[in-house]
């Protein structure tokens, strides 16, 4: 896909020209002249006097201010740069300003503005009770353009009205003029919110060209990633929809909207939901302990979500469904040539919901495709529910099934417990299995597959723009020019984490994985050396720091392990989040692996 391409390109260049860099610490005051003996004393002070190119350095410190950026940064000149200094914990407390920043108070608020990046701090405690408010955490609205949130933790964002929401991070595009757009949302963590009827991370209206990647949402009661068109935020119709964008290597779990107010005890709360956008790619992301793992679906009549592409994706242990595509009534929109290939679905529906499957399709559902993905549910529970007979040219094919229990299948109005029967009354799964999928650790965290999956080298080979490159681990997506069935391709040796040290004399060096995969506080780390030599095994955070060194001596060849116990060379904890471990700094794809604390 060549506007993934141009997406990272645009995203990711490096603005050059003259810049200064200025002080906010606790000690300061705003008379001072910024500099870093004499800081100033506020953040909004501050960026206030920002030009483009300059960098704000914020000092530890809890700061009880709602901040807006009123001014800009600019492609000749550069971002405005707003930033904690590194190893300080600087907090913006919202504590008793609620109501001081109109009805969309934010702890950073820019309207209209462009060439901005906040990175490295901790946004708390902005509540609401009042229907009139729309609190968040971080506000983006307007027009603003190429805008970069990294490395935030956002929480405790509550609205206790039940007719009101408030939002983890917004994004919202108004103007019919012109476009949101060129947005980095990287490396975040929203959690412990309270949203009534809004989401914890969103897109909605005028907004393209984006990147959501590497954040943590999770412990909200509402949903975590949502992309939404439709809602009538920008008032043309034709571009009131979040599109092109690449959403990947995220992680939501426990979303629950059963404790929500605004829901009355309903269980609907997703971890990544598109809700009318288009044209959207998701891969390599992660959604367990939500009520809804992923759903492709439109609220409004007429309306479209569509050429959605999801892939290698691991959605586990969600209470209802894995997957939902379609309105959820009749008088919802529809859901429209979307790709839904090589995702591991695990045992979704835990808590046994009458209505609850591995795979939901609902209304108004049309060339829709569902191929190589491998699904294995517990006893009593549906594989695949296509209950309403309303859809057109669905495909269901090279998938992999499997039930603890006697399987289920619902198909347009019957059900089958027997997959040539299944297979038979729909039409469809030509070329589908039915066994034990040979997972090694789902339990764990991780789809990988044992050496005796039926799934290898079992899936359709449709090419890189439908397959990616990557697999759920970032191993190749295809291996011996096969592609496996799930989120997870076998690299060609032993994936079984629990036997430290093989036999078999590995073919080549490489990083295997970790078990288990997220942890807390430890994990294993798995790795293979074709013959004896120095290793030097690193961990580095999502800012390319490096972090730990775990190995740092000659070894011999064969497979070996070490534990990471989630500090640094200090001994110090180390934070929530993603972390990549570096194996003699040659690995064209670090392991990814993620710290839950």
């Amino acid at each position: 896909m060549k506007k993934w391409i141009i997406l990272g390109i645009i995203l990711f260049f490096v603005l050059n020209g003259e810049s200064e860099s200025f002080y906010v610490a606790k000690s300061g005051s705003d008379s001072n002249p910024g500099s870093r003996e004499a800081p100033w004393l506020t953040i909004q002070f501050a960026v206030d006097h920002m030009a483009p190119g300059d960098t704000v350095w914020v000092y530890g410190g809890v700061y009880n201010e709602l901040v807006t950026f009123n001014q800009s940064g600019s492609a000749s000149g550069g971002y405005l740069t707003l930033l904690a200094v590194p190893g300080e914990s600087v907090v913006l407390d919202g504590s008793g300003l609620v109501n001081q920043g109109g009805w969309i108070p934010a702890l950073i608020k820019i309207i209209n503005r462009s060439y901005i990046r906040v990175e490295g701090l901790e946004l708390r405690n902005l509540v609401s009770a009042s229907a009139s408010l729309f609190p968040a955490g971080i506000w983006i609205r307007g027009t603003s353009h190429h805008i970069e949130l990294k490395n935030n933790r956002i929480h405790h964002i509550e609205q206790h009205n039940a007719e009101a929401g408030a939002h983890g991070i917004a994004v919202y595009g108004t103007s019919a003029v012109a476009p949101v757009h060129d947005i980095l949302i990287h490396g975040n963590e929203v959690d412990s919110c309270q949203l009534g009827w809004s989401e914890s991370l969103v897109l909605n209206g005028n907004v393209t060209d984006f990147v959501v990647c590497h954040n943590v949402v999770h412990d909200n009661n509402n949903i975590a990633f949502d992309f939404i068109g439709f809602e009538g935020e920008c008032p043309d119709p034709a571009q009131d929809q979040a599109r092109n964008g690449w959403v990947y290597e995220n992680v939501a779990y426990n979303i629950d909207s059963r404790s929500n107010p605004s829901y009355g005890g309903e269980a609907s709360a997703d971890g990544f939901y598109v809700d009318g956008g288009r044209d959207i790619l998701f891969e390599r992301n992660t959604a367990y302990r939500c009520n809804i793992g992923f759903e492709l679906a439109s609220e409004h009549s007429g309306r479209s979500t569509s050429g959605i592409i999801m892939r290698n994706n691991f959605i586990y242990h969600n209470s209802v469904v894995g997957i939902a595509v379609g309105g959820y009534d009749r008088n919802r929109g529809s859901t429209d040539s979307c790709t839904i290939v090589n995702n591991t679905l695990y045992r979704n529906n835990s808590d046994q919901f009458g209505w609850g499957a591995e795979i939901l399709v609902q209304y108004y559902c049309n060339n829709v495709v569902f191929k190589n993905n491998l699904i294995e549910t517990a006893a009593g529970n549906r594989l695949v529910d296509n209950s309403t007979a309303t859809g057109t040219n669905l495909t269901f094919d090279y998938n992999l099934y499997y039930s603890s229990g006697t399987p289920v299948w619902y198909w347009n109005g019957r059900t089958y417990t027997a997959f040539s029967a299944y297979r038979s009354g729909s039409g469809q799964e030509a070329h589908s299995l039915y066994n034990p999928p040979g997972l090694a650790h789902p339990e764990e965290g991780t789809p990988a597959l044992t050496a005796e999956s039926p799934a290898i080298d079992r899936g359709e080979t449709l090419g890189s723009e439908l397959l990616g490159t990557l697999d759920y681990e970032g191993n190749p997506r295809v291996v011996n020019g096969v592609v496996d069935i799930g989120a997870s391709e076998f690299q060609g040796t032993s994936t079984e984490l629990s036997d430290p040290l093989s036999l078999k004399i590995p073919t080549r060096m490489r990083l295997v994985g970790n078990y288990p995969n997220p942890f807390n506080p430890t994990t294993r780390i798995v790795f293979e050396l074709a013959a004896t030599a120095a290793v030097r095994l690193e961990v580095y955070n999502s800012l390319g720091e490096k972090v730990r060194v775990l190995v740092n001596e000659r070894l011999s060849a064969g497979r070996h392990q070490i534990e990471w116990d989630g500090r640094d060379d200090a001994g110090l904890i180390c934070s929530s989040g993603v972390y990549f471990v570096v194996l003699n700094r040659r690995q064209a794809h670090p392991l990814k692996i993620l710290l839950l604390r």
